[in-house]
């Protein structure tokens, strides 16, 4: 994948975070845990969902190393097993998604500084 095609989907992913704030990234129609119910229930929390959803769409679509998607994979359980510790801790819920989304920023970041210094070596 070229720059400018990551900066592509870099700029829907972002859009896609930007979109309504009562949007999350999974289907309040089938929240059923504590947490889900209370990301939709909960304006802030839902649009840190959104925003959560257009970050991972960018930062699925970066390419690793052998073996580095096993660790994407796991960092995502690993988020959804905190935000289910949550369940209704608005507060905790908002700790955890900030803490994804920076996590989920900074791999983009790196991945374009990355891909940068690959198609203009100094």
């Amino acid at each position: 994948m070229t720059c400018p095609q990551f900066l592509r989907i870099l700029v829907v992913a972002v859009g896609v975070a930007a979109g309504p704030a009562a949007a999350a990234s999974f289907d309040c129609g089938k929240a059923r845990t504590p947490d889900e119910v209370t990301v939709c229930a909960t304006p802030a929390l839902s649009s840190r969902d959104s925003e959560m959803g257009g970050l991972w769409y960018a930062y699925s679509r970066v390419p690793m190393m052998m073996g580095s998607n096993g660790a994407r994979h796991d960092d995502a359980m690993q988020f959804l097993a905190q935000r289910s510790a949550c369940g209704r801790d608005v507060a905790c819920l908002t700790r955890v998604y900030d803490a994804r989304n920076a996590v989920l920023r900074a791999g983009i970041t790196d991945a374009m500084n990355t891909m940068f210094r690959l198609q203009n070596p100094s």
